[in-house]
């Protein structure tokens, strides 16, 4: 039994696929250049796995060694390799079809859907030695994976630097860092996981959020063989700056019939209407009140709620997903986002990249989107010259104030009107003065590091952010961005 292979095997399965760890270990497993990209490097992979797991299979004495190691809990980490090695051979023989069953779930919407081949994966699990419980358990996260994987990658694409650390962001939001440590002990407690984005609006914070909101782990009944809900009804979203503060109450736990004037009937909040594998989406957290914060911070400490003009105690169990546009290290200083509020939903924060830092990591980046949302809005592949109609509207150092949101929308007026002109006002204005400055060469040190912490600030609108992109401590920040002597 070749156990290094084994082991190399297990290391990949366990690494983030938007990561630059995973191609790494591909090559080193099949004897790759560098050159070689992963989806070239994924057929050579498997194959050589099932010739190993085929020579394995043949002897009768090891496979009756690994199957009775495999039903105990307390593997070595020899075991564990080969185990975890079966477990990646077994997921991509049956990858396609899960695939398949997440466009036909998003067809037919709440109603959960069969999936037989599920079952036929489970018995194979079993039939390699893993305990039944174990194997349906698996089964759930191969469902989950290639859900993370499908909506990370179609809703959040492009090249730049920015975007591949986001897509990595997210997948580690989902399954931690080590994806060993989830398949151990949290799979079925990522509720305690509460996440923060930040960003500007427009950015694709939604996006993002849906992301990790339908790609939470769901049971599979083996009896019914289907997974117990359709993740299209696992995420719900609000954004509760769109209502007067008499109703966020009401919008978030809900209310009984009559418990205030015009309550002429039940209605369910929020935390009503997320589901136990589900996630909660409150967007632009920012410009909610700090009443509303203290009431919001309860629920999140105990995890129950009532509904307005009742005593009935909810259980609540999904994850909680804050977003707001607004720098957040600001609005704590003013007091207008209390500490211990923030301190529930920081487990993680990501910050979603501006357009125009995409764009100018990566040219070609506004093209390869403007390509996307234009084959979204169509519904095909349309080819319409959307791309030049906009190169020829705005200016190389166009800051896109409204970003992914502005960007689909230009593309809607150009199909329109055949033009875009964009705002005249966005130009990036601190971007072309930085940069003729520095060509002139007309900066000091102490400017140059100002200007670039200020630009850095107005992207993310944090200092421990800005902090960690420039190697400087968090005050000095601070004092380059409020130029402070």
């Amino acid at each position: 039994m070749n156990l290094e292979f084994f082991k190399m095997v297990s290391e990949a399965a366990f690494s983030n696929p938007f990561g630059d760890k995973r191609p790494e270990i591909d090559r080193r497993i099949i004897d790759a250049t560098e050159d070689t990209g992963w989806h070239e490097m994924l057929l050579p992979l498997l194959q050589r796995l099932e010739k190993n797991i085929h020579a394995l299979s043949s002897s009768a004495e090891a496979m009756a060694d690994l199957r009775g190691k495999l039903k105990t809990q307390n593997l070595n980490d020899d075991t564990r390799a080969v185990g975890v090695s079966i477990l990646f051979h077994v997921f991509h023989q049956y990858m396609n079809q899960f695939d398949d069953l997440i466009g036909e779930q998003i067809a037919a919407g709440d109603e959960p859907c069969r999936a037989p081949f599920a079952f036929q994966c489970l018995e194979k699990l079993v039939g390699y030695g893993f305990k039944r419980d174990n194997a349906c358990r698996y089964v759930a996260m191969f469902y989950q994976i290639r859900r993370a994987y499908f909506f990370i990658s179609k809703e959040l694409i492009g090249e730049s630097p920015c975007m591949k650390r986001l897509r990595a962001q997210l997948w580690d939001n989902v399954f931690t860092h080590d994806i060993a440590w989830y398949e151990h002990c949290l799979w079925n407690r990522m509720e305690d996981f509460s996440t923060l984005l930040l960003g500007e609006t427009g950015t694709g914070k939604g996006a993002a959020a849906a992301a990790i909101g339908r790609s939470g782990f769901i049971p599979f009944n083996q009896n019914a063989q289907k997974f117990e809900e359709s993740f299209t009804r696992a995420f719900v979203s609000i954004n509760l700056s769109q209502y007067p503060e008499s109703l966020i109450e009401s919008e978030l736990f809900g209310h009984r019939k009559g418990a205030f004037t015009g309550a002429i009937e039940k209605h369910d909040g929020i935390f009503s209407r997320c589901s136990p594998h589900g996630a909660i989406f409150i967007d632009e957290i920012g410009d909610v009140s700090v009443p509303t914060q203290i009431k919001l911070l309860q629920v999140l400490q105990a995890r129950i709620f009532s509904p307005v003009g009742s005593h009935d105690k909810l259980r609540f169990k999904g994850r909680v997903i804050a977003a707001t546009n607004k720098p957040i290290d600001a609005l704590r200083r003013e007091g207008k986002f209390r500490d211990d509020f923030y301190y529930r939903l920081c487990s993680d924060i990501i910050t979603v990249p501006p357009l125009r830092q995409r764009v100018r990591e990566t040219p070609r980046a506004m093209e390869m989107l403007a390509t996307h949302l234009l084959e979204r809005i169509c519904g095909s592949e349309l080819k319409l010259p959307v791309v030049e109609k906009l190169k020829e509207g705005i200016g190389k150092n166009y800051a896109w104030p409204g970003n992914v949101r502005e960007l689909e929308q230009a593309i809607r007026r150009i199909m329109i009107t055949g033009a875009y002109e964009g705002d005249a006002a966005a130009e990036s204005k601190s971007e072309v003065t930085l940069g003729h400055a520095v060509a002139a060469g007309n900066l000091t040190a102490k400017e140059l590091v100002e200007k670039y912490c200020r630009d850095l600030y107005e992207t993310y609108g944090n200092y421990g952010e800005v902090a960690r992109r420039t190697g400087l401590d968090w005050r000095t920040v601070k004092k380059n961005v409020q130029n402070e002597e």
